[in-house]
């Protein structure tokens, strides 16, 4: 059973997902260690963690570490017995996927298959993995369920769907391994303090940081992709989460590994369960920011869905886990954050 002593290392900790999730293991006792590489996070997110967490921040160790740097991973794991690991550390741009594949394979894969095997070689055999709703390719129908056949339509989603194999193998090799695949949907929102949040270098590859930077002036308008889909309002239909909802998944997975001893190798889905279209999305941030979104709007994407949603009874049933909020909720979050810091962890000159 988990104990407030529990030593959990987060890979990917800066980032978006892992800095809220860091913060709620604090926050429920953990001793936290985390390593990234702050290639597309920033160190800043790390301090204010340690701040959002009041007494509990002195648990928490950063380390700037490469996952591939085997050594210096090595280390950190004979300086610290971890009970688990929680893996986000990862490239996540679809679009730059399709432009730099094998920049992806060599930082998603090679880091994964080195954490594996560092983790392995130090006796800590329990893992919740950061996958995603990709492995599920162009889903023929609604909702997507975890026994839906997997595919991945592009380079990101593959290294996703790989790693997700490599841990199945693992298991079947030697059954003394834990291991919870969470594939999420679209994570948005932020911290209710609106002091951490998500914070993307470069152009945004999804809607609601794009829809944020239009909001705080820092981009002219936003595009949709396609207008003519079978929905209720012509655009996409996706299902979106809040991060903090996100977060809470993660603790639940993790009490899980302590508590059930015929774990296994085993998927879930962390969604909503609600399919929200585009225009619906961009409705709900104008009022929630009282601002105006300019709206181009173009033909579809190639590759893109018409509608994806997630079926959320198994994470229900088996982690007794639900999304508690809605979509006003994570707008009123995300623009709480945007508001308060425009540029991210950055600013305007960042920003080139």
């Amino acid at each position: 059973m988990a104990s407030s002593s529990s030593n959990i290392l987060v890979t990917g900790g800066a980032g978006y997902i892992g800095s809220h999730t860091v913060l709620q293991l604090l926050n429920a006792g953990f001793m936290v260690s985390v390593v990234d590489n702050l290639d597309n996070s920033s160190e800043i997110a790390i301090k204010r963690v340690t701040e959002l967490a009041g007494a509990k921040g002195k648990n928490l160790t950063f380390h700037k570490i490469d996952l591939r740097d085997k050594k210096a991973l090595d280390g950190v794991f004979s300086s610290t017995k971890f009970d688990a690991v929680i893996h986000f550390a990862g490239l996540k741009a679809v679009g730059e996927s399709v432009e730099k594949p094998l920049l992806y394979y060599n930082n998603n894969l090679i880091g994964s298959i080195t954490l594996l095997e560092v983790m392995g070689a130090h006796g800590c055999k329990k893992l919740v993995f950061s996958s995603s709703a990709t492995v599920y390719g162009w889903p023929k129908e609604v909702p997507c369920t975890e026994e839906f056949p997997l595919s991945a339509a592009n380079p990101y989603g593959r290294t996703k769907l790989i790693i997700e194999e490599m841990c199945r193998d693992i298991y079947v090799s030697d059954c003394s391994w834990k291991i919870i695949l969470l594939r999420y949907f679209n994570p948005v929102g932020a911290h209710p303090s609106g002091y951490i949040g998500e914070d993307p270098r470069g152009t945004p590859n999804n809607l609601m940081p794009y829809i944020q930077q239009v909001a705080v002036g820092r981009r002219p308008a936003l595009t949709v992709y396609g207008t003519d889909y079978k929905t209720k309002d012509g655009t996409g239909v996706r299902d979106y989460i809040h991060v903090l909802d996100l977060a809470d998944g993660h603790i639940v997975a993790l009490q899980k590994l302590f508590k059930d001893s015929n774990i296994g190798c085993e998927a879930y889905n962390l969604g909503t369960g609600k399919g929200t279209s585009v225009l619906e999305m961009v409705a709900a941030f104008e009022k929630a920011s009282g601002k105006k979104i300019p709206l181009v709007m173009a033909g579809r994407r190639p590759g893109d869905a018409e509608v994806v949603y997630a079926s959320t009874a198994k994470a229900e049933k088996g982690l007794n886990w639900k999304a508690k909020y809605g979509i006003d909720d994570m707008c009123r979050d995300q623009w709480n954050w945007a508001s308060k810091n425009p540029y991210g962890y950055g600013s305007p000159e960042s920003d080139k």
